[in-house]
Formats: structure tokens, C-alpha cells, sequence
């Protein structure tokens, strides 16, 4: 495989991955590749057309035209390799000549030609003291290995075997990780589809709690078609074959990267709305048990306008910060990191004033077991688990737990405890939520039971 492909479809490979903070990395890399590598196939054809050809050369004027001729083609077409047939000149050497990794100089005949290492490696600053090599034969023709090319030693331009090992369990761990999420969205995203189904099919469970639920499951829903959708639009767009040198041009434009570009945003929207889900139904729980707050209970309206409508509110300004100032790839490398605190600022907040509401509500659930417990219950503790273990997924408190270990500050182990806990969560979450709030719900149950019971009676004695 050539040189220059090769390297794009390595660092395509890490790219499939398609995990939040992981991905983004590999396509920075393979556009600052591409354009270096542009650069230097410019600087090698200007080169070939202004270096003087070897002595003889200049009296024949009218071959020198065809030969820069051919060197000009190099710029429309670069897969065409400049073959210069130097036969009519004195003496014999090998042609100038760009194989789509390195620059190579004429050569005479019989000797062995060294390059520096090309400035375009990703991995340059370990090579840059390398050589790649070529060997010119005594007919003035490059020497060629058994396959019938072109011979060359990299060997110097490579990268380090243990940075390999390191890339190669790099990119299995991250393999497992988006099997993870993906087995986990899969199965949330079937429950939370069965649970609304039943909730909203239901007459007798219509209600402000149930709706409440009804629409953070559809957030739930939303979460992990748009994770899916954004991992499939990501593939589609970097795992695409590369056959030539404008497949890459095509890859990084911005045409190409809008569909990608499009299913982040609503990615973004997607997860700002299940927070602020978890945030309705932390402010109902709190107006029901405690106090009436901002929300009426008995209008569906004011929650509708905080799930849905608050995350309007940041994403639009995210998505024109990115056309404005990050407008590369698929919109999910953060150069600044400041544009990404218009996501994850909202995030934090809503977390934090549920986990506030959430210690909250324990204290008044604790305070009326322990009466109970008085009264002759005794197995109050039980309960208060029972119940802490309920509201921890509704509210979305295990977003706590690495709430002050942004990605800025998490490195090595840390990074990837990090990573593993919270795809694992946030993509099991959904299947928790749907069991606990509609499957293992005493009402919900009973209304089934009930629904079952009269099917039954209805099939047994038939239409009247």
C-alpha cells in the first residue's frame, strides 16, 4: 500500500471508533496530516521544475519541454508518476520522481540516494533524525524488489514498535467500550419504546406524574437513536475507502462533513433535553413532597417548555460558535474549550440542583419512615434504601460522581475509568429507568393485569 495511504487508513481506523473525546483526535490528526503532506508534494514539484537536469541536458531544449510538461502533470494528476527517460542523455542516472511519500532527486547510476524522514508523519519529531532509501542500478532504472516495485526503506520513518503495541491496545479498549454503549443504547432504547407505548396506550394511567415520565423516556429514546445515528453518520464519513488523494480532499470538506455536523448538534440537543428531563421530574417530585414552586403541577406546559425549549437556549449558540469559530469536521473536537462550556455548563447546573433536590427529598422521605417506624414498621431502613436506589436513576445523581473530573483534568487510568463508568451509565440508564418506573411500577402492573383480565373475559365469552 502506498505510503500517504497507508497513514490515512490507520488514522481512518482509529476514527471508526466514534467515542466521545477519542475520535475527534484522530480526525484533527489525518487533516493536519493531509494538508502537510500537500505541502510537501508542492514543495517536491517545485523542485523537480526548478532543480537543473544533469549535464548534457541542457542542449536539448525540446525534451526539456516535454520533461517539465510532465512534471506539470504531476499537480492535476499526482497518482501518475513522473518517469523521465533519460536514455538520450551522457551518462546514465534515475529520474527525479514524487511516489506519494517521499521527494526524490535524479540519481547516477549505481548509488544509493538518502531523503529525511518527510515532515508530514504525524510521528515526525521521534523520525526526524531517519532516512528513507533508494537504490539507483547501474542501467539507470530504480531498483525494484520481487513484487515488481519500486524498492524503498522506511524503516527509519517508522513509527516505534511499542507506540504501535500502545495505539493497537489503545483502539481494542476503545472497540470494547463502543460495544458497551452500543449493547446499552440498544436495549434502552427497546424498553423505553415498550414502557411509552404502555404509558400512553393506558387510559387510567394518564396523569402529570406519568406524562412527566412519558417524556423523559422519549428523552431517553431521542439520547440513543441520535448516539447511533451520530456514530453511523461519523463512520460513513471517515471510514469511506480512500483510492486516491482527492478522496481525502472530499473527506475533509465541508460538504461531506454536514450530515456528520448535523447529527452532533442533535446529539447535543438530545442529551441537553434528557438532563433537563431529570430536572422536570426532580422539580415535580419536590413541588408534590415539600413546597410548590415556579411549576404548576397541573399543567403539563411548564415542564414541556423546560425539557424541550431550555436546550434551544444553548445549543443554538453552540452550533453558530462552531460555524463561526471551529467549523472543521464533524463538530466534535473542542480547540477551545470555552465554546464547549455552552454544553456542559447546563449540564452541571441542572445535575446539581437535582442532586440539592435530591438530598432533599431523602431527608423528608427519612424523617416520615422514621415516624412510621414508631408506629410499629421496623423495616423503615429498608425502605429509605429501596427508595434512595428509585430516585437516583430518575434524577440522574450518578452524574455526580465525576462531576469535578472534567477532561481537562483526567489523564491515563483516571481518564479511562472515567470513560468506561460513564458510557456504561448513561447508556444502561434508560433500561433502569424503564424497568423501575413502568415495568416493576405497582400501578402500571395492575392496570396491565386489569387490561389483561379483560381481554380475556371479552375472547372467552365473545361479541354479544
Amino acid at each position: 500500500m502506498d505510503g500517504i495511504q497507508a497513514i490515512m487508513t490507520y488514522l481512518i481506523c482509529l476514527l471508526s471508533l466514534n467515542l466521545p473525546k477519542f475520535e475527534t483526535v484522530g480526525g484533527k490528526v489525518l487533516e493536519e496530516t493531509y494538508m502537510k503532506w500537500v505541502q510537501y508534494k508542492d514543495n517536491c514539484v517545485r523542485m523537480m521544475t526548478a532543480e537543473p537536469f544533469p549535464q548534457g541536458m541542457e542542449s536539448l531544449t525540446a525534451k526539456r519541454s516535454v520533461v517539465q510538461n510532465r512534471i506539470k502533470g504531476i499537480k492535476e494528476n499526482i497518482e501518475t508518476s513522473v518517469l523521465v527517460h533519460c536514455s538520450f542523455l551522457v551518462g546514465l542516472f534515475c529520474n527525479r520522481t514524487f511516489d506519494r511519500y517521499a521527494c526524490w532527486p535524479d540519481a547516477p547510476a549505481g548509488s544509493a540516494v538518502n531523503i529525511s524522514c518527510p515532515f508530514y508523519l504525524p510521528w515526525y519529531d521521534k523520525v526526524s533524525q531517519g532516512v528513507v532509501r533508494r537504490r539507483c542500478g547501474p542501467d539507470g532504472l530504480w531498483e525494484r524488489d520481487g513484487s515488481g516495485r519500486v524498492w524503498r526503506d522506511m524503516s527509519q520513518c517508522e513509527e516505534e514498535k511499542e507506540v504501535t503495541s500502545q495505539e493497537l491496545w489503545f483502539k481494542q479498549l476503545m472497540v470494547s467500550f463502543r460495544v458497551l454503549y452500543t449493547v446499552g443504547y440498544s436495549l434502552s432504547l427497546l424498553s423505553l419504546t415498550m414502557a411509552l407505548i404502555i404509558l400512553l396506550g393506558v387510559r387510567k394511567l394518564h396523569c402529570t406524574r406519568n406524562y412527566i415520565h412519558a417524556n423523559l423516556f422519549l428523552s431517553f429514546i431521542l439520547r440513543a437513536v441520535s448516539v447511533i445515528v451520530k456514530d453511523t453518520m461519523l463512520e460513513r464519513h471517515w471510514g469511506r475507502q480512500i483510492m486516491r488523494p482527492s478522496d481525502v480532499s472530499e473527506m475533509l470538506s465541508h460538504q461531506a462533513a454536514l450530515g456528520c455536523r448535523l447529527a452532533q448538534a442533535m446529539m447535543q440537543y438530545c442529551v441537553l433535553a434528557n438532563h433537563y428531563w431529570f430536572f422536570g421530574e426532580a422539580v415535580y417530585l419536590y413541588s408534590v413532597l415539600i413546597a410548590s414552586v415556579f411549576i404548576d403541577n397541573n399543567k403539563p406546559l411548564p415542564y414541556i417548555c423546560l425539557g424541550w425549549g431550555v436546550p434551544l437556549l444553548f445549543v443554538v449558540p453552540w452550533v453558530v460558535m462552531k460555524l463561526l469559530k471551529e467549523n472543521k469536521e464533524c463538530w466534535a473536537f473542542n480547540e477551545n474549550m470555552s465554546y464547549w462550556w455552552i454544553i456542559r455548563f447546563p449540564i452541571l447546573f441542572a445535575s446539581l440542583i437535582s442532586f440539592l433536590i435530591f438530598m432533599k427529598i431523602l431527608k423528608v422521605i427519612l424523617s416520615k419512615l422514621r415516624a412510621s417506624h414508631q408506629s410499629g414498621y421496623p423495616d423503615y431502613k429498608l425502605r429509605l434504601a429501596k427508595a434512595t436506589l428509585t430516585l437516583i436513576p430518575l434524577f440522574g445523581i450518578h452524574e455526580i460522581i465525576f462531576i469535578f473530573a472534567t477532561d481537562e483534568q483526567t489523564t491515563g487510568v483516571l481518564r479511562y475509568v472515567k470513560v468506561f463508568f460513564t458510557l456504561f451509565l448513561t447508556s444502561f440508564q434508560g433500561f433502569l429507568v424503564a424497568v423501575l418506573y413502568c415495568y416493576a411500577n405497582t400501578e402500571v402492573r395492575t392496570e396491565l393485569r386489569r387490561k389483561l383480565h379483560s381481554w380475556r373475559i371479552a375472547t372467552v365469552t365473545g361479541p354479544e
